[in-house]
């Protein structure tokens, strides 16, 4: 029987993430709908808590101008969750994700390590499961600008053209929210008990170098198109990262250099710093391929005969993209992580495409999953 997991801040930036992993798992795991407004209704929270066997609690307060305010409000969002568990006698396995600042001296820390503090007598008492997580700098894509982390902000930033600025060159600890979501759902598959879990960081970067990176993945690939060297992990999770936070739905499709002589024409596809796969396809009129999404993968599209259209439409919204190809302009498409996207043949003739990706099939570990644009 699947376990039925609520994430409290489902809509936020790892919540977003975690809903979304939690998705490609439909026999392991039941999401639970969780709204924010719910901590506002007893009866409401109570039916909630009631459906879990986990609960993922992500929601709070990370910036406001008051510091009390980001005190007060966390705290209350986990007393809110315990006064539930206790009015409905339920012991659902909790996770909290709390944060390394908790022994920086802000009201964000302090608010994480006393709502930590308060699950973990919660569960002692009940004698129930808790995963209290004391977790690094997270970055990825889709996190909020100028709120989620430094990342978001230069990424926006650097791909709109903007000048980013330094406040304090630190040293960052970081982690990448795909590997922390895989690390959540080894706590919940594993029922890991601890009141203080350090998450350990995957990456260490000064701000100055994350911004020397973003800014060559600037020059190389929106500006040239160009798939840059790419030498660790950190690297291609910052790199799919960087693409997520461009103007996709305008950036897309971009023109190839065509050279054209007596013989015919000449066509650069792609220009790589990293290897991977290379394949063509033929499609006649009227058929779609496609309809799914990678959560790693780097892919192009280029069209070179024929009439396409190619759709993108990001997981979890309902917002999709089209991009009209015609082989007489050769262009390619390349596609963002999470979003499922295909290409449909919308001409008379049969369409050729090349398709690159910068890895090697692997059927035990696809990264293929299926959704309809």
């Amino acid at each position: 029987m699947a376990k039925k997991i609520g994430i409290t801040g489902q809509n936020g930036f790892v919540g977003t993430h975690l809903f979304n992993t939690l998705g490609l798992f439909p026999d392991e795991f039941e999401r639970i709908e969780f709204n924010r407004d719910w901590f506002s209704d007893e009866e409401l929270l109570d039916s909630f808590v009631q459906k879990c066997d986990v609960i993922v609690h992500l929601a709070a307060l990370n910036r406001h101008n008051d510091p009390e305010v980001i005190f007060s409000t966390n705290i209350n969002l986990v007393e809110l969750l315990i006064s539930s568990f206790e009015r409905t006698g339920t012991k659902p396995h909790v996770l909290i994700s709390s944060s390394t600042q908790e022994e920086k001296d802000n009201p964000y820390g302090k608010s994480k390590k006393a709502g930590r503090k308060l699950f973990a007598d919660w569960a002692k008492k009940n004698n129930a499961v808790f995963s209290g997580l004391i977790i690094p700098n997270v970055f990825g894509p889709f996190g909020n600008p100028f709120y989620n982390s430094v990342v978001a902000t230069f990424a926006h930033q650097i791909s709109r053209g903007e000048i980013p600025k330094i406040e304090v060159d630190g040293d960052l600890k970081l982690i990448y929210v795909g590997e922390l979501v895989n690390t959540l759902l080894e706590f919940i598959r594993t029922r890991k008990d601890g009141p203080s879990i350090l998450v350990e960081h995957t990456a260490k970067a000064k701000v100055s170098e994350l911004l020397f990176m973003l800014q060559k993945f600037k020059s190389e690939y929106q500006e040239s198109g160009i798939i840059p060297q790419i030498s660790s992990v950190f690297e291609h999770n910052l790199f799919n990262t960087y693409r997520c936070y461009m103007d996709v739905e305008n950036y897309f499709p971009r023109k190839f250099t065509q050279h054209k002589d007596p013989r015919g024409a000449f066509v650069e596809v792609i220009r790589l710093g990293i290897g991977g796969q290379v394949s063509f396809s033929t499609t006649v009129p009227g058929i779609t391929r496609g309809n799914h999404f990678h959560t790693r993968k780097i892919e192009r599209f280029a069209v070179i005969k024929g009439k396409a259209l190619i759709q993108l439409r990001k997981i979890g919204t309902d917002k999709v993209f089209d991009y009209y190809l015609d082989g007489n302009e050769p262009a390619y498409v390349d596609m963002p992580i999470w979003f499922t996207h295909n290409i449909k043949n919308i001409g008379e003739e049969e369409l050729y495409t090349i398709f690159w990706i910068n890895e090697h099939y692997d059927p035990s570990d696809h990264d293929t999953y299926f959704e309809t644009v």
